[in-house]
């Protein structure tokens, strides 16, 4: 993958997105279908021919550009008035952290590729999003990332977060977001890209949103 900005931007959209969907589960107990469909889709498309591609294209993930215009502001409100979402930036930041565990630990991220081999061969039996793929990806990230540590403590109702069908679908989309951090690395996205590269990745996804 080319390291620009375009593909840094468009990789921390999809992490955004995966934490906007992460959110919208614990504070609802429920997901937008197109945007989940769109983060579990990046871990069992065989299209890998874009970074966009792996999420079924750039209109796809215009909630996570819209989450990363105003998470990134200067400002410490979303275009609705309402406050940033600390708890958001929270849980990408810890996901980046994750993602570089993980690339430090290559017996792991082999576990990890050769599991999610195993689940798309699942496609053939099961839907995408359907409670088996979910449940499937929901123990992969248990059984590899989530013991490199620390967890990613959820915040949330707690009637919505005991459902074991929700807690399937946040460590699924978890997942996603250890996919999508991981573009952010191929992309040449570093802590510094992070800091110092804010204002161009804003008006990046400005654009993206209106092409």
């Amino acid at each position: 993958m080319e390291a620009n900005n375009r593909n840094r931007t468009i990789a921390l959209a999809a992490l955004f997105q995966c934490v906007e969907g992460v959110t919208q589960i614990a504070a609802h107990g429920n997901v937008d279908s197109e945007l989940f469909e769109s983060c579990i889709n990046s871990m069992l498309t065989e299209d890998d021919s874009s970074p966009e591609a792996l999420y079924g294209g750039i209109d796809t993930l215009r909630t996570g550009f819209r989450v990363l215009m105003y998470q990134l502001g200067a400002g410490t409100m979303n275009p609705d008035g309402k406050p940033k979402d600390i708890e958001a930036t929270r849980y990408a930041v810890n996901l980046l952290y994750l993602e570089k565990k993980l690339a430090n630990d290559p017996d792991m991220f082999q576990a990890l590729l050769k599991n999610i081999e195993n689940a798309q061969q699942q496609l053939d039996f099961f839907a995408m999003t359907h409670p088996n793929m979910i449940a499937r990806l929901a123990e992969i990230y248990s059984n590899t990332v989530s013991k490199l540590g620390p967890r990613i403590m959820i915040k949330g109702d707690q009637n919505h977060l005991a459902n074991p069908e929700n807690a399937a679908k946040i460590r699924a989309l978890l997942l996603a977001g250890i996919r999508a951090a991981l573009l952010w690395r191929q992309a040449g996205g570093s802590r510094w890209k992070l800091i110092f590269s804010r204002g161009a990745m804003q008006k990046e996804a400005q654009r993206l949103l209106k092409s």
